[in-house]
């Protein structure tokens, strides 16, 4: 419904999203009237997407009378409202990627161990550390390094653009579950590939120690 080789990446929060030249956009825009109001983009007109029979109600925005003159003759597609979005052959997740973001994976040898409610769920001297820009540093761990014996399969999956689609686990500590502790990346993106397989616990909602020393939870 839509292919072009001049997107704009515009950034509305921490995220960009893709503005494409109308042009370059093959489906019909129906227009419905207001759309949102951006304090620096200006006011929108939203419009229903329709192609092939299928219909995408405000899926749609266009800022005709922007502030900023160059997006005035683009079109800002909804991202969730689309089957999928391809950069060249390979499927893009979540949101574009930003290109200053960069994912960083290195093997290691320092002595990590995770605890939930003081039960240690899982102690390893050979962690991959991945490093992604703008977020907390995470350990991931060999299977056999971890009791997956307390991890129980959760229902719940996410999608990064740089790693790829995830699985997760809730941990049992004693009598209580926590919900969605663990997760890994099956088969990540070509950037994370090392990290393919292991697990990783959620720091932010328990204990990590590195070689001994306890790590502050990220904020």
């Amino acid at each position: 419904m839509a292919d072009s080789l001049t997107p704009w990446l515009v950034w509305e929060g921490p995220y960009p999203a893709y503005y494409l030249p109308l042009a370059d956009v093959r489906a019909e825009l129906i227009e419905e009237g207001p759309g949102r109001v951006s304090s620096s983009r200006g006011a929108s007109t939203a419009y229903t997407v329709k192609v092939d029979g299928a219909q995408a109600p405000g899926a749609a925005l266009r800022y005709l009378d922007s502030p900023v003159e160059e997006l005035r003759g683009l079109v800002r597609l909804d991202w969730n409202s689309m089957d999928a979005w391809f950069e060249e052959d390979e499927e893009v997740h979540v949101h574009p990627r930003s290109p200053f973001v960069r994912v960083d994976v290195l093997a290691s040898s320092r002595q990590v161990r995770v605890e939930v409610d003081g039960v240690t769920v899982a102690e390893s001297s050979s962690p991959r550390i991945l490093f992604e820009t703008g977020m907390p540093t995470r350990y991931y761990l060999p299977k056999p390094d971890v009791r997956m014996d307390l991890l129980e399969k959760s229902e719940t999956g996410t999608g990064c653009p740089y790693k790829g689609q995830a699985e997760y686990w809730s941990v049992r500590a004693g009598d209580t579950v926590h919900k969605d502790l663990a997760w890994s990346y099956p088969t990540p993106l070509p950037e994370s590939r090392d990290v393919a397989g292991l697990v990783c616990f959620y720091s932010e909602k328990l204990d990590i120690y590195v070689d001994g020393v306890l790590q502050q939870r990220p904020g």
